[in-house]
């Protein structure tokens, strides 16, 4: 039986990319374009069914799950830049589907060519810099945030901070307590709005010193509340996704 190719790719842009920061997709597309991949976009993509999965409404997430199924079935390589969706797809659709035999069996064979931005470039691409990126020729000073999904589901702890410290002009600046979360946890953050900005200034004041002058992440959900902190505070820090990182070269 063939391998997969992993030059052909389908991105799952996610729905907070796809209403809010479209220019985080754009930017995959242009670093995995790059890298020598085919990248196609299905524009019929819906929703994975993590937001209503995540707030206790599975039998409203079941057929946004079984589209996304039907939809990517058969597909080699399914890229999001997004660790929380990504982990939705391969972990999550394992309980969501557990009465189902049939339909569990299609979410891990689905499951199993779902990668995240930062998983899919080094681990199927073996891409170790990102010496083809547009460098800005301005030095760089960056910190990493760990997304929650991205490193307890997935387990993907290297991959990113291997792409950072091989973009040329970007000096990575560890902040404290990396793996903590932000706060934001989706409806979380709605619910528990006192214990969430408290988790967010905590996260804020790691960031600060570090004396990075961006903040990068996988996840743009953890990137859109810490960039409303960041804010607030009038710090000039800025809350930059990986994918336009590596696509711009330097901040």
């Amino acid at each position: 039986m063939s391998q997969p190719d992993p030059k052909n790719v389908s991105l799952f842009v996610t729905c907070v990319v796809d209403q809010f920061f479209p220019e985080v997709g754009e930017s995959t597309i242009r670093v995995l374009r790059r890298h020598g991949v085919d990248v196609e976009f299905n524009s019929d993509q819906t929703c994975c069914g993590q937001p209503a999965f995540n707030s206790g409404y599975w039998k409203e997430a079941r057929p946004l799950a079984e589209r996304f199924l039907d939809m990517y079935e058969g597909v080699e390589y399914v890229v999001m830049p997004s660790g929380s969706c990504a982990s939705m797809v391969r972990v999550f659709y394992k309980e969501l589907f557990h009465d189902d035999p049939t339909l569990l069996e299609r979410a891990a064979e689905v499951g199993s060519h779902v990668f995240e931005l930062s998983e899919f470039l080094v681990d199927v691409l073996g891409v170790n810099d990102a010496s083809e990126s547009e460098q800005s020729g301005t030095p760089s000073r960056v910190t990493y945030h760990e997304a929650c999904h991205l490193r307890r589901e997935l387990g993907a702890t290297t991959q990113a901070r291997k792409l950072i410290n091989g973009t040329p002009g970007v000096d990575l600046n560890e902040m404290e307590q990396s793996e903590v979360c932000c706060g934001f946890g989706g409806t979380f953050a709605v619910k528990y709005a006192d214990i969430s900005g408290a988790m967010l200034d905590e996260k804020i004041t790691h960031i600060r010193a570090s004396g990075a002058d961006a903040v990068v992440a996988c996840d743009i959900t953890c990137l859109m509340h810490i960039g409303g902190g960041l804010e607030k505070q009038d710090i000039p820090v800025r809350p930059m996704h990986l994918a336009e990182m590596l696509d711009k070269g330097a901040v």
